[in-house]
């Protein structure tokens, strides 16, 4: 009888632990859909394992959250991963585009949990308010989950402030507001903070953010 190592016992264990922690993790997030792909809807999180089966001329893109990688996939049977996706039969463009990878991958729950705060930890230093998220697009997507008002303030200069109702009927998908639909573009270089119900965020746009950038790039999350 063939014995197996005690290390490989011990990673196939802690994978049967982590399965189920890392099903719960949305690893990507759907930027865009062309086709009809049961169960896969645009600005919807993936998580690894999830498989997506495509049509020869379906398309998904996917915007990973932690490694940044954005994907072109057009046809196949496409496994979600941790990092990147697993393409069977179909072709896949990848680009890997500036985001701030990891920190946007925390849910809000388990942003709390591990901040032991609603803000997220803010952490002060002398200039301010250290940003808990940097942003590389100049109009971000924001999750909110639900109506009420978005404050967006800025800190490093006193001069620009607003308040935008959110109507539910604005939201994607229920919870995800695009600045763009109340023309506002956000400062190259500056530092700012959201607030919506309970919660809030600081974060800074990138020097060198365009106005114009794919999701995962400018997704801001509660």
């Amino acid at each position: 009888m063939r014995r197996i190592p005690a290390n490989a016992l011990a990673a196939t264990g802690w994978l049967l632990l982590m399965g189920p922690a890392w099903a719960e993790v949305p690893m990507a997030v759907v930027e865009y859909v062309e086709g009809r792909l049961p169960g896969v809807e645009f600005m919807d999180y993936v998580a690894a394992g999830k498989v997506i089966r495509l049509g020869p001329r379906d398309v998904v893109v996917l915007g990973y959250l932690k490694s940044c990688w954005r994907e072109t996939i057009t046809g196949g049977t496409v496994t979600v991963g941790t990092e990147q996706s697993d393409v069977q039969g179909g072709k896949v463009e990848r680009n890997q585009v500036k985001c701030d990878g990891g920190r946007i991958q925390l849910s809000a729950e388990q942003a709390v949990q591990s901040a032991g705060v609603v803000s997220r930890g803010l952490n002060l230093t002398a200039a301010g308010p250290e940003p808990q998220v940097t942003l590389y697009g100049r109009v971000p997507i924001i999750e909110v989950k639900g109506a009420g008002t978005l404050l967006i303030e800025r800190l490093d200069q006193p001069d620009e402030r607003f308040e935008i109702p959110i109507d539910s009927r604005q939201l994607v998908r229920g919870s995800f507001f695009d600045l763009a639909r109340a023309n506002r573009v956000l400062a190259a270089g500056a530092l700012y903070r959201a607030k919506f119900a309970a919660r809030e965020i600081v974060f800074k746009v990138d020097p060198a953010a365009p106005a114009s950038a794919p999701i995962v790039a400018r997704l801001l999350r509660f």
